[in-house]
């Protein structure tokens, strides 16, 4: 086991999986604090990192593309203080990040994660129920049902009509966008059969979002939530499962695995240590 306590959190790296624990700290973000507690599986991971720097360095751990549902709805437009995959690390331990680095590379090499992108998520998304305020109104999500409830600021038509309730295989999609400058920022829930959507602000399935401050961010864990439970965006286009192989295809697969590793071991890549455990893990196949 890997592990490494800093201010912004602490994360554990326990074989198969990383599990990030976000710190008390002030410059941890609110969303990443309502987030809280991530375990993130092996398979998951695309790849890892140590950047040094003069007062501090950062880790960062980049899942696969369309592994996680908050970053798929979020796609790259959260504060950087709100990124669940990065950890500030004090410089006096630079030797504790490095080593966190090679123990999570060495893993991926020896299981052959395939570091491309992912047709499923593999994280589970934002724990629910779950509510969130955006500009006109407020937003729940029970893992069926949303809710959404307006508020003074809500367009009159919203506001006539009553709170909206729709379940969430009603839905094809859901959008999410923050403030920006001037426009104000969106989540929006698309049922299936809609045409092109009417502006947020008359959109009976919208929330406007008028700031990123903590209650405006919450409506990202929403947005997550709901898409975890979706069709994930590139299942239509995923390529049909290869039939299994034959016990002696299989068989072929794993002698040609045995070389690969005897390979990297001489090589100087994989220490004996780590030759006879994943030698180990192949003969139990056979």
């Amino acid at each position: 086991m890997a592990e490494i306590i800093q201010k912004d959190g602490t994360w554990t790296f326990e074989g198969d999986a990383v599990r990030i624990v976000p710190g008390r700290d002030k410059e941890v973000g609110p969303l990443r604090q309502a987030l809280g507690e991530l375990l993130v599986p092996l398979g998951a991971i695309g790849g890892v990192s140590y950047e040094p720097g003069r007062k501090s360095g950062r880790l960062r751990l980049r899942p696969r593309d369309g592994a996680d549902p908050l970053l798929q709805v979020t796609g790259g437009r959260l504060p950087e203080t709100s990124d669940p995959y990065r950890l500030t690390v004090e410089s006096d331990r630079t030797g504790v990040a490095e080593y966190f680095v090679d123990e999570i590379r060495n893993a991926l090499l020896l299981d052959q994660v395939d570091p491309g992108p992912s047709d499923r998520y593999l994280l589970p998304g934002p724990a629910v129920p779950i509510t969130a305020s955006g500009g006109d109104g407020t937003v729940s999500f029970d893992g069926d049902r949303i809710t959404l409830d307006w508020n003074w600021m809500a367009e009159e038509a919203k506001q006539s009509a009553g709170s909206r309730q729709f379940r969430v295989t009603d839905l094809r999609g859901v959008e999410w966008a923050p403030s920006r400058g001037l426009s104000n920022g969106v989540l929006r829930f698309t049922p299936a059969g809609a045409q092109a959507p009417p502006s947020p602000k008359y959109d009976p399935y919208a929330l406007e979002l008028f700031g990123t401050g903590r209650k405006e961010l919450a409506t990202a864990l929403v947005a997550a939530a709901v898409a975890a439970r979706l069709p994930h965006p590139a299942a239509a286009l995923a390529p049909a499962p290869a039939a299994l192989p034959a016990d002696g295809a299989d068989h072929d697969a794993l002698l040609r695995r045995l070389r690969e590793l005897g390979e990297l071991h001489t090589s100087g890549v994989l220490t004996a240590e780590e030759f006879s455990t994943a030698k180990a893990a192949i003969l139990r196949r056979f």
